[in-house]
């Protein structure tokens, strides 16, 4: 079982020509109304790869909490350990989508910056394989839920997005992974002084420093895992045409950890979270885009990409 801590939003979405630039404004399509949150995202794309999931956050006693809940309840989400803050609104993201799918986001945190590790019982996390956590709830709380984790025997990964500063995000003792893209990559290796010749070099000194295994998506061309004694493996993704590369990230983030709590190796699941992050760009929308196992198993049927050492 995976067991995911994190954001609950409802997502506004606006398709433009392209991205505004600071103090202009576009005329752009009509809003798309959608579920979203990385933790919800994450949960929802885990879910439908197959896995059993519970989803711990909370919402606000308003009728987005009803729309941002939707496609978790159809997908089968466990969403027992979701509560109502009062006072609290439900979690709101601002998305402006350009003409190429590259997009830009704001995000309300609301009844998210009510969320606690006191949530998830003991009994979840013995029950459970892995942890997934984001940064959209309270890192501290976050934090204390990964050291509880750790002692229960699950392993915890953590994708660092959106990132904080630095002391916001130390220490890192108690993570086994850490999911970055390859611009928080950048961020976190400035944060420590770290540098090196290219992505791979920064991140196998970023791996080693941080003493866990560093994971960082690279979009189109797909995704690296480092290990702190420097060793690596690439996963290539499908080429596709992006429409929308919103929860893109989730997306990979959701199936590579669902495919671990099955038991897969790191290889196989990262091919398995580049083929549902490509196959997700193109759709719009976050959950909405995401694709169920029969869809990914029938693309890696006809061209899987390769993970190699």
């Amino acid at each position: 079982m995976l067991t995911v801590l994190g954001s609950i939003n409802l997502d506004v979405s606006v398709r433009s020509a392209r991205l505004p630039q600071p103090g202009e404004t576009l005329l752009g399509g009509n809003a798309l109304l959608s579920p979203g949150g990385k933790g919800a995202n994450q949960a929802h794309a885990a879910r439908r790869f197959g896995v059993p999931t519970r989803l711990f956050g909370k919402v606000g006693q308003d009728a987005f909490a009803t729309a941002a809940l939707a496609l978790l309840r159809e997908a089968g989400v466990d969403l027992a350990g979701v509560e109502v803050s009062a006072g609290d609104p439900t979690g709101l993201a601002v998305i402006t989508v350009g003409e190429a799918g590259e997009n830009t986001i704001v995000v309300a945190p609301g009844a998210n910056h009510a969320a606690c590790a006191a949530q998830v019982p003991d009994t979840v996390l013995h029950d459970s394989r892995v942890l997934l956590l984001q940064l959209e709830v309270p890192w501290p709380e976050s934090q204390a839920l990964a050291w509880r984790a750790r002692l229960a025997g699950c392993k915890v990964v953590l994708n660092a997005s959106p990132l904080p500063p630095q002391e916001l995000l130390q220490p890192l003792d108690a993570v086994d992974l850490l999911i970055v893209n390859g611009i928080e990559l950048e961020q976190l290796c400035a944060q420590r002084g770290i540098a090196g010749e290219g992505p791979l070099q920064r991140a196998q000194r970023l791996a080693s420093a941080l003493h866990l295994d560093v994971l960082v998506t690279q979009g189109a061309a797909g995704s690296m895992l480092v290990q702190p004694d420097g060793r690596h493996l690439h996963a290539s993704a499908p080429a596709v045409q992006a429409v929308d590369t919103t929860g893109a990230g989730d997306t990979y983030a959701g199936v590579l950890c669902g495919a671990l709590a099955t038991g897969e190796t790191p290889e196989r699941a990262m091919a398995l979270a580049s083929t549902a992050a490509a196959l997700a760009c193109q759709r719009p929308g976050a959950q909405a885009a995401q694709p169920s196992r029969a869809e990914i198993d029938e693309h890696m049927n006809m061209s899987a990409p390769e993970a190699v050492a």
